[in-house]
C-alpha cells in the first residue's frame, strides 16, 4: 500500500495548522468551533471549520494517529479523491447528527476531528470487516461494539465525548463508501447488515423516545 497519501498529510497538516491557530487565539477558536447558536445564527461554517479545531494536544494527537492508521487502507480501494469525499462527508454528517440531537441548547459547542476520522475508520472496517485492532480484536467486532458504546454515551450524557458526532461520521464513512464501493452489496452482504445494526438500533431507540 506504500507510504503514507499526499493528501492524508495536507489533511494532517490541515489539522496541526488549524488547531494550533485555535489554541493561541480565543477568538478565532470560539468564532469557528461547533456551536448550536452560532450555527442557528446562520454560521453554517462551524458545521465544517470545527472539524479542523481541537480541545488540547492530546485530542488533536489522538485523532491524527487514528487518520493515520487507517487512511491508508481506505485511500487503496477507494483511491485519493474519494478518500477526501469519504472524510469530508463524514464530517459534515458527524456536525449535523451533532445538531439534530442538539439543536434546542443553544450553548452546547464541540470540537473536533473525530466524526470525519471514525468515518474513515467505519470505511476502513467497511472495506475489511477482518482487519485486526489493537492485535486480536477483528474490525467489525470492534466497529459495532463502539457505536453501541455510543449510543450508550449518547444516551448518558456523562462525560465529554461527542458520541453523536462519532456516530454520525461513521453513518457517513458508511453510507458513502457503499456509493462509492457498491460491489460490496455483492461479496459482504453479511458484513454490511451487521455494520448496520448500530445505526438500525440508533434510529429505533431515536423513534421510541429512548434517546
Amino acid at each position: 500500500m506504500g507510504g503514507l497519501s499526499l493528501v492524508t498529510i495536507v489533511i494532517i497538516a490541515a489539522n496541526v495548522l488549524i488547531s494550533f491557530k485555535g489554541f493561541n487565539d480565543y477568538s478565532f477558536f470560539e468564532r469557528y468551533k461547533f456551536n448550536i447558536g452560532g450555527i442557528r445564527r446562520g454560521e453554517q461554517i462551524r458545521v465544517f471549520s470545527s472539524g479542523f479545531l481541537h480541545a488540547d494536544q492530546q485530542h488533536l494527537l489522538f485523532n491524527m494517529l487514528t487518520l493515520y492508521f487507517f487512511a491508508d487502507r481506505v485511500i487503496y480501494e477507494l483511491g485519493e479523491f474519494n478518500f477526501l469525499i469519504v472524510y469530508v462527508c463524514s464530517l459534515i454528517m458527524g456536525s449535523l447528527l451533532s445538531f439534530y440531537f442538539h439543536k434546542n441548547e443553544y450553548h452546547y459547542s464541540a470540537v473536533g476531528a473525530s466524526g470525519a476520522v471514525m468515518g474513515i475508520l467505519y470505511s476502513a472496517i467497511l472495506i475489511d470487516p477482518m482487519m485486526q485492532i489493537n492485535f486480536f480484536i477483528p474490525g467489525f467486532v470492534f466497529g459495532i461494539g463502539y457505536l453501541l458504546y455510543s449510543i450508550y454515551g449518547m444516551r448518558k450524557r456523562n462525560d465529554n465525548i461527542g458520541h453523536d458526532a462519532h456516530f454520525g461520521g461513521a453513518i457517513g464513512g458508511f453510507v458513502v463508501t457503499l456509493i462509492l464501493m457498491p460491489s460490496l452489496f455483492e461479496t459482504d452482504l453479511l458484513m454490511i447488515g451487521l455494520l448496520a445494526i448500530p445505526i438500525i438500533v440508533l434510529f429505533v431507540m431515536h423513534k421510541m423516545g429512548k434517546l
